[in-house]
């Protein structure tokens, strides 16, 4: 198995990636489809969105997604500056184009169709792009698939998935092909290299290693902008609950407190805080984010890196890329063997997963073990488990934002308990995963990012 770094970790746009990052990708991939297919030079487009697309996918911007993806946009080039603009492009157009002399119709607040109904089977999040001609026969239709974290399946190519029993596209010939942790620390005690290293040779099967590092570097920039972004911002932020950004004006007083002899002990956990606060107010907000591994979880490992760099004794740019990957190496284990889609295992699946590839990225950068690295992703992921998905308004905001500080705080937790150990421990990682994979097919469906439940009724009640 082997899931790159670089598929974990995208850039693109908020404020999700299952619900903004997917459907654009998908809506790509329905227009390439078309134009290489034989139409009559006539029609209208329709897209019907289907479970947690639907359920939630105003408050997630996926209607609008879809437009975008339409237009021609992509996530990983998208200036979210000029999102209204082509939105309003698009609806004055009234129209889609297929190929240079192919057009056909499409009207935004018609063909972006909403149905409330149960969800279509493969996915709690999938959605049908079709063309249909004036008769409303349809002449080209495509069923999509957001499984997390931006990645998209058609129905065809998550029905394979599912009977492979794999959650991703097939692997490539690489050195070191681990499906699980404990064939990761297997292969990594018979070669002698550690985890970060075995995952090197892996992406470097693909690229140079100066490519390597100048992608992870790209990466770390695109994170850490958004970050700093987010530590300038104030106001509210769009969709009508009027929640306030607070890190900016949290770090501006921690700031002031810099140097003062009566500051409290765990005002480093406060920077921490502001970090992935930061990260998720700009995600909330539809700014540039990457997927870590996804939008609604893309605080904490940011934050993370933040924190070991700031805070941590001989902490450099080095170790940012010996964290990315080791965080990447855990991630893909978790996609692999359980899931990263809060719409089908709840928030243990993405904040829950964020935090375990945090610990195990941070633990390596401060020179763990294997099986100490192993150990930190354990338990930052133990103590996610069972974690809903319930945004209020079906909104990335409440508790998301807030949900990501306390994944980075975990996170530094796990590391630092796995660093005082030897590596050894009770509970193995992969059961951990597998546990996370059992309590999401538990879960009821209406904690699992449908917003019909939980925080989402109780405070709208309240």
């Amino acid at each position: 198995m082997f899931l790159s770094v670089f598929d974990i970790f995208k850039i693109g746009i908020g404020p999700s990636s299952s619900h903004t990052v997917g459907p654009m990708v998908a809506a790509e991939r329905f227009l390439s489809k078309a134009a290489y297919a034989s139409l009559p030079r006539t029609g209208h487009l329709t897209v019907t969105l289907h479970g947690s697309l639907a359920f939630t996918g105003k408050g997630h911007g996926t209607d609008r997604a879809v437009v975008l993806g339409l237009a021609g946009e992509r996530p990983q080039t998208m200036d979210p500056d000029r999102v209204e603009d082509v939105l309003r492009q698009m609806a004055e157009r009234g129209s889609v184009t297929i190929a240079e002399d192919f057009a056909v119709a499409f009207n935004p607040a018609r063909d972006v169709i909403f149905d409330f109904g149960p969800a279509l089977k493969g996915h709690a999040n999938g959605m049908v792009f079709r063309i249909l001609d004036d008769d409303n026969n349809v002449l080209l239709s495509e069923t999509y698939f957001s499984i997390g974290g931006g990645f998209v399946q058609t129905e065809a190519e998550r029905a394979d998935s599912i009977a492979a029993g794999k959650g991703e596209k097939p692997s490539v010939d690489v050195p070191y092909p681990f499906r699980t942790a404990a064939e990761m620390l297997e292969m990594g005690r018979r070669s002698g290299l550690t985890v970060v290293e075995m995952k090197r040779a892996n992406e470097q099967v693909a690229q140079t290693p100066e490519q390597l590092d100048a992608n992870l570097d790209r990466i770390w920039a695109a994170m850490r902008d958004c970050m700093n972004r987010g530590l300038r911002q104030t106001g509210t932020l769009p969709g009508g609950l009027k929640v306030k950004r607070r890190a900016a004006e949290i770090y501006a007083k921690l700031k002031e407190e810099k140097g003062n002899n009566a500051i409290q002990p765990h005002q480093l956990m406060d920077w921490l805080s502001v970090y992935a606060m930061a990260v998720n107010e700009e995600n909330a907000a539809g700014g540039k984010v990457v997927t870590a591994p996804t939008n609604g979880a893309a605080g904490v490992i940011p934050a993370t890196i933040r924190y070991y760099l700031d805070h941590c004794l001989g902490a450099d740019e080095k170790g940012i890329r010996t964290f990315l990957l080791a965080a990447a190496a855990i991630g893909g284990l978790i996609k692999h063997n359980a899931s990263i889609s809060g719409a089908e295992v709840g928030c243990q699946g993405e904040v829950g997963s964020a935090s375990a590839m945090a610990s195990a990225g941070l633990c390596a950068a401060l020179g763990g073990t294997n099986e100490q690295v192993e150990n930190a992703a354990e338990i930052a992921l133990e103590h996610h488990l069972g974690m809903t998905c319930d945004p209020v308004g079906g909104l990335v905001q409440v508790p998301c934002i807030e949900r990501n500080a306390f994944g980075a705080v975990k996170a530094v937790t796990a590391a630092s308990l796995a660093l005082r150990g030897d590596g050894t421990h009770f509970v193995p990682l992969d059961t951990c995963v597998e546990t996370m994979r059992q309590t999401g097919l538990d879960m009821s469906e209406r904690y699992k990012e449908t917003s019909t439940g939980g925080l989402a009724v109780n405070v709208v009640e309240c």
